[in-house]
């Protein structure tokens, strides 16, 4: 919170003030590994003790919050070593974790959940997700879409980055699916009711009709 003297004195501390508010919350530390060395003085007891007090004085019990924290230390060795076992590269991590912060910072750590490289099943299995969601928001123009395996292939290959793993999915959907869709639903292509198989051959995402929605 603001030192006295300054706007904002009276207000409290943002992280106490809204537990406070609402004990029962989710707390997300993204990229902790940049936070300054006060902030890990503050996790330490919040981890330790379960509570912590603001500036007025005023106790703040933390024992009813979650708290996840994201580091991206070790990521660019796991970029580096795509494609090798994937404990081999926990172990490494875990050493670099090690190596970066203080030991009792981590043993106060409940679980470390290391994420590794995304691999063409993984992607596919997002593929189908994004879709689902997809499929759900199509249920407003009463339709649905099917997937075959080269077009699933097509758009993993697609909506997949070396650096940035899955993030450019949502925009291989964008562009190849959702657009195209889009004007022929404009152009009066398919009907309520509709099932369409999005299939990709030639080069090219097609769409046609294969029956009815069972409803």
């Amino acid at each position: 919170g603001a030192p006295p003297g300054y706007v904002g004195y009276d207000e409290g501390g943002y992280l106490t003030e809204s537990v406070r508010r609402r004990p029962y919350s989710v707390i997300l530390f993204d990229e902790i590994e940049k936070a300054h060395q006060d902030v890990f003085n503050v996790l330490l007891q919040i981890l330790d003790d379960g509570r912590l007090t603001d500036g007025h004085g005023r106790t703040v019990d933390f024992k009813n919050t979650i708290i996840i924290m994201t580091s991206n230390v070790g990521s660019q060795f796991i970029l580096d070593s795509r494609g090798q076992d994937d404990k081999v590269n926990q172990e490494v991590i875990l050493n670099t974790l090690k190596q970066y912060f203080r030991p009792e910072f981590l043993n106060r750590i409940d679980e470390i959940v290391i994420f590794n490289f995304l691999k063409k099943p993984q992607i596919k299995k997002i593929v189908d997700i994004q879709i689902e969601r997809l499929n759900k928001t199509l249920a407003d123009h009463k339709i649905k879409l099917v997937l075959t395996e080269n077009a699933k292939e097509f758009l993993a290959d697609k909506g997949f980055d070396p650096d940035y793993g899955a993030r450019p999915l949502k925009r291989a959907i964008q562009n190849y699916i959702q657009n195209p869709l889009s004007l022929k639903l404009l152009e009066g292509k398919f009907d309520d009711d509709d099932l369409i198989e999005v299939d990709f051959k030639d080069k090219n995402v097609s769409f046609r009709k294969i029956g009815k929605i069972e409803n």
